[in-house]
């Protein structure tokens, strides 16, 4: 018994050096992300902050396996009330080490933001709402308190957090004041970034609170920076996308959500963004009378099975089948945001079903056609198959008096002027493509940024080649 208990203490002792390890390997792995944010703020140059924030995501997994490790960093560089108030929100921190007092006198705003970015995280990832709410408004003062450039990035990160804490508290109005204030800050400094963030953070509040035409007269007042990164013009244009589908503008809804799905950065954190993005363009081309291709639900890392329901109802035009799958899949479509839009195919439905009516039937009663269509009455079904015949989805005339529909003959397709609008809008499409593409090609920097470029070490030189900005479109899948 006695070897058995010796062992098992061996076997703590192990395990407790192999934590400690862990803890300042991470508490290290923090401090060179220092050092990064140290020369961003010496040489100007933000791809040093772009790798920073590049490691964002391993190092928040860390943090929560490694709970003294931000503890630890919190008691060595904050100083003041603000380290008393923050090692209030954390666990206890490890021993302080004899330089802790030079460390403090080194502390730079990059540090300090970078720091309190971390504790947001840390909060988030535990649950504690309330307490990253309470922490909200002294980064909004910290924020307003510098006008540095090389804090643009990790501003909008940081009111990233300050947003999903409200969104998740189910306080939306309260934080647009500050959003609001901070924009027009942002726009007035040329802060690309923290512009961008906060556009799409009033979008995504606004939309929440279903104020539509807010939303509407956001994007119609403001200009969104064209040198923004990809990850929020990719939600930018996902918003946009749902502002003009609710407004019943369904061709510059399609144009957007492509533009989404095109720019989405192709990693496994943006996989929930761009099932979103392709479930809204599904709904989007069955609303404009088009049948997404079979291919787009064999999407095996998303449930597509409801939207491949309702896309097979509306091409066999089947009302009584798409009442059914709306029903059935309620929940599903209200969890993605796109029930209203779906229940608008009710219409589309009916007239796919009098489409194929009229292509089977060169003649046919208004009274068959209600019973084949499942409709009210005689009198609705004359009113929507002479809607049909206006809108152009049929070629066929009503006789009022006998009561029935009569098809016309099937004209040729190409003595239309459907070939042509089809063939000027992959045109548009092409060159929309073309146009983007350029915009997002790398240029020479100015001569002052050269000349930072001139100070950065070759052993660097890879890591920040690939310190392209991914986005993290997965926190708001969360």
């Amino acid at each position: 018994m006695s070897k058995s208990k010796d062992v098992e203490m061996k076997d703590a002792e192990n395990g407790s050096v192999d934590a400690l390890a862990s803890t300042k390997q991470v508490i290290e792995e923090i401090e060179s992300s220092f050092n990064l944010l140290e020369k961003a703020a010496t040489s100007f140059d933000n791809r040093y902050v772009s790798k920073v924030l590049r490691d964002f995501a391993p190092l928040r997994k860390k943090l929560q396996e490694n709970e003294q490790a931000l503890p630890t960093i919190v008691n060595d560089y904050i100083s003041g009330d603000a380290k008393k108030y923050l090692l209030s929100l954390l666990p206890a921190p490890l021993d302080a080490e004899a330089d802790g007092t030079e460390k403090k006198s080194s502390l730079t705003p990059e540090v300090e933001l970078y720091i309190y970015l971390l504790v947001q995280v840390h909060l988030l990832d535990l649950d504690r709402i309330d307490q990253l709410n309470e922490l909200s408004p002294r980064l909004i003062k910290l924020m307003n308190s510098y006008n540095r450039r090389s804090l643009d990035f990790i501003q909008a990160k940081v009111w990233f957090y300050i947003s999903r804490g409200k969104e998740l508290a189910g306080d939306l109005i309260s934080i647009r004041p500050e959003l609001l204030y901070s924009l027009r800050t942002a726009s007035l400094r040329h802060d690309t970034e923290s512009t961008a963030s906060i556009i799409t953070l009033l979008l995504r509040n606004y939309l929440l609170s279903h104020e539509i035409s807010q939303a509407a007269n956001l994007v119609e007042n403001i200009q969104f920076p064209e040198h923004a990164a990809n990850a929020l013009v990719a939600r930018y244009y996902y918003y946009l996308a749902r502002i003009n589908a609710i407004q019943l503008d369904y061709s510059t809804a399609h144009e957007c959500v492509i533009a989404t799905i095109r720019k989405a950065p192709q990693t496994k954190l943006a996989s929930g963004f761009v099932q979103s993005a392709t479930k809204l363009n599904i709904v989007i081309e069955l609303l404009m009378g088009e049948i997404p291709e079979l291919k787009t639900f064999k999407n095996t890392s998303g449930n597509f099975e409801p939207y491949f329901q309702v896309t097979r109802a509306v091409k066999l035009g089947d009302l009584k089948l798409f009442e059914e799958v709306l029903k059935k899949y309620e929940s599903a479509f209200k969890r993605d945001s796109n029930y209203t839009l779906i229940s608008r195919l009710r219409q589309n439905v009916i007239k796919t079903g009098i489409r194929i009516i009229s292509l089977s039937y060169s003649k046919i009663s208004l009274k068959d056609i209600c019973i084949k269509l499942h409709l009210d009455s005689e009198e609705a079904t004359e009113y929507i198959v002479s809607k049909a015949i206006r809108d152009g989805v049929i070629e066929a005339t009503i006789n009022h008096q006998k009561g029935y529909m009569q098809s016309n003959e099937l004209l040729d397709v190409y003595s239309t002027k459907v070939p042509q609008a089809e063939f000027d809008q992959r045109i548009k499409f092409c060159l929309t493509l073309h146009n983007d593409s350029v915009k997002s090609m790398r240029f020479p920097n100015d001569s002052e940024n050269k000349q930072a470029n001139k100070e950065i070490e070759p052993s660097d030189e890879v890591e920040l080649l690939k310190a392209i900005e991914e986005g993290d479109l997965d926190d708001f899948m969360d």
